[in-house]
């Protein structure tokens, strides 16, 4: 799995927010924090809050129930956990005051001394380092026109050229500065897009094996004679030293403090040309300009540095026969039950680099599918967080369906609660899933003009059913900005149906989901990560028309 790919897997999260375990449940390990024992017995959440309670519990008290994470290291649910390291160097740096740049000074000097790379720098997340690389590329250290940023009038730098492949939610970060987008489709056209404008070009680590037209070094060929920065994108990779993208012609590489590297989550490492960090930091907070609002703090520099420092002496071979062995305790009870069968990946690439155990079975024996596991061990304590896979998902058979267990963010002891919960809920008795579907109330073709209701904004949609066979609709989705294909079901008198809203290297999925009476459809809509909205629907009816139409013949006499 490259980092982008969590991209993809951000849709199939179980509904009603992230998927998780309870934190109670998170051995950790020795000298590290003291943890709850876990729950003896499955219990249904709660939202009880009180007054915060550092401790143990520490978001249990505000009515959080926290996760066990077999997921990986989504941002969502956290991430990574920080080093003892990391958090022994926060806990004295948050003690004094420190002169910022000089600090940054320190800090780029050591991390070049470690990672054999010109220059270091921290900063608040690998996109706030993207954004900061862009204005140093675009500004070229000029404070005067840093000041300026969105506005670029005037500028002499102010595109930034993406291959395609590389587009991605992410380059948000850079179109923050104001730059224009240049998408390319091949190693010629990048070549001409190249002019006076170019700010820099930006490449996504996509880590695949066999020749890539698009490499690092066959850009680099490209771009280094015309003096265009390269900026590669490896947020969720492994820390290499040397670094293998610097190696192959990259002017600067950026990664997530929290996830491999493991220091903190809300810090980025950005390593490569010197000048070119010093022109980020420049536009970084505590400095004001487009980058103040990515203020990084003392803490999470030196915790920043203390995972580094800490990469080049991690046992990462131990950690990773660690990692394998949670995987086989939960391989060995599972396949304890009849028809339920395992299949173990491990991913030999630079990102997302954690064995995966695929668990999967034939929903028409064991009554039930990935889906419905995951959102019962996501809403039920202790709370586990895993993906669902379907067809051909790392399942033996195409009608298989399955769940997923990363295993690199796991905890001691939170194998044998995985275990434990996943045995309980496939090895449980239940009676055959229902074939045939309540049949619909109505008819509800036609056209419906529909409000949603944001959290403090409302949009008109129209939804064309277009075609109602049996139980299943189709139909289109007019948007604020867009018409897209819409499909789903109604089943007696519930109706659901999606649609998917589609810009550059992004998108919002919209899952409606409610009740028809008459000429009204309400619900609620899941967007994903940007939560839900509420909407009512009108049926519209067209007004009866029996007029004669005359078709004008030759040009008007008046106007």
């Amino acid at each position: 799995m490259k980092r982008r790919d969590v991209i993809k897997g951000l849709s199939i999260l179980p509904i009603g927010g992230v998927v998780g375990a309870s934190q109670a449940a998170t051995a950790a390990p020795a000298n590290d924090f003291d943890y709850p024992s876990f729950l003896g017995t499955t219990e249904t959440l709660h939202t009880m809050t009180g007054p915060l309670k550092a401790g143990p519990e520490v978001y249990q008290s505000i009515g959080v129930e926290p996760i066990i994470n077999c997921r990986g290291t989504f941002t969502i649910i956290g991430a990574s956990v920080e080093l003892p390291e990391v958090r022994a160097a926060m806990e004295y740096a948050c003690r004094y005051f420190v002169q910022l740049d000089e600090l940054a000074l320190g800090v780029g000097k050591r991390l070049s001394e470690i990672t054999g790379a010109e220059w270091g720098m921290v900063s608040s997340g690998c996109a706030a380092g993207m954004k900061h690389v862009t204005a140093a590329c675009v500004t070229g250290g000029n404070p005067e026109k840093l000041i300026r940023i969105p506005d670029l009038s005037g500028f002499e730098k102010t595109e930034v050229i993406i291959p395609r492949s590389s587009r991605n939610v992410y380059d948000h970060a850079l179109r923050n500065i104001g730059v224009k987008i240049i998408t390319v489709d091949s190693i010629e056209e990048l070549e001409k897009a190249i002019s006076s404008r170019t700010a820099m070009i930006y490449l996504m680590s996509h880590d695949n094996p066999g020749p890539d037209p698009m490499s690092v070094e066959n850009i680099a060929k490209i771009a280094k004679p015309k003096n265009v920065p390269i900026l590669v994108d490896a947020a969720a990779e492994i820390l290499t030293i040397p670094n293998v993208h610097l190696q192959k012609g990259a002017t600067v590489v950026a990664y997530s403090g929290g996830k491999a590297i493991r220091g903190p989550q809300c810090a980025g490492l950005l390593l490569g040309d010197k000048n070119l960090l010093m022109s980020a930091w420049q536009a970084s907070a505590p400095h004001h300009g487009p980058g103040r609002d990515n203020k990084v703090g003392r803490e999470e520099v030196m915790g920043m540095l203390a995972a580094v420092e800490t990469w080049v002496k991690r046992d990462h071979q131990s950690e990773y026969k660690t990692w394998l062995s949670y995987l086989d305790t939960i391989k060995k009870r599972v396949t304890k039950i009849n028809g339920v069968q395992t299949t173990l990946r491990e991913p030999t690439g630079l990102g997302n680099r954690t064995p995966v155990l695929t668990v999967s079975w034939d929903p028409a024996k064991l009554n039930i599918i990935g889906q419905e596991v995951a959102n019962e061990l996501a809403q039920t304590k202790p709370r586990i967080a895993m993906s669902v896979g379907g067809p051909r998902s790392g399942a033996p058979d195409q009608n298989f369906t399955s769940v997923s267990i990363s295993s690199w963010m796991m905890q001691p002891g939170n194998d044998k609660v995985v275990a434990d919960r996943l045995y309980e809920v496939l090895a449980r008795k239940r009676s055959p899933r229902a074939t045939t579907m309540k049949a619909p109330v109505t008819d509800i073709t036609g056209r419906w003009d529909a409000t949603i209701e944001f959290f403090n904004s409302t949009s008109s949609h129209t939804l064309n059913i277009e075609k109602q066979d049996g139980n299943w609709l189709q139909g289109s989705h007019k948007g604020d900005f867009a018409v897209r294909d819409m499909a789903g079901s109604i089943e007696g008198d519930q109706i659901k149906f999606r649609s998917t809203y589609r810009a550059t290297a992004d998108g919002i999925t919209f899952t409606f989901s409610g009740k028809v009476y008459g000429d009204t459809m309400t619900g609620d809509i899941h967007m994903g990560e940007y939560l839900t909205a509420k909407f009512t629907a009108k049926k519209y009816t067209y007004p009866t028309m029996h007029e004669p139409i005359m078709v004008p013949v030759g040009p008007p006499l008046s106007s």
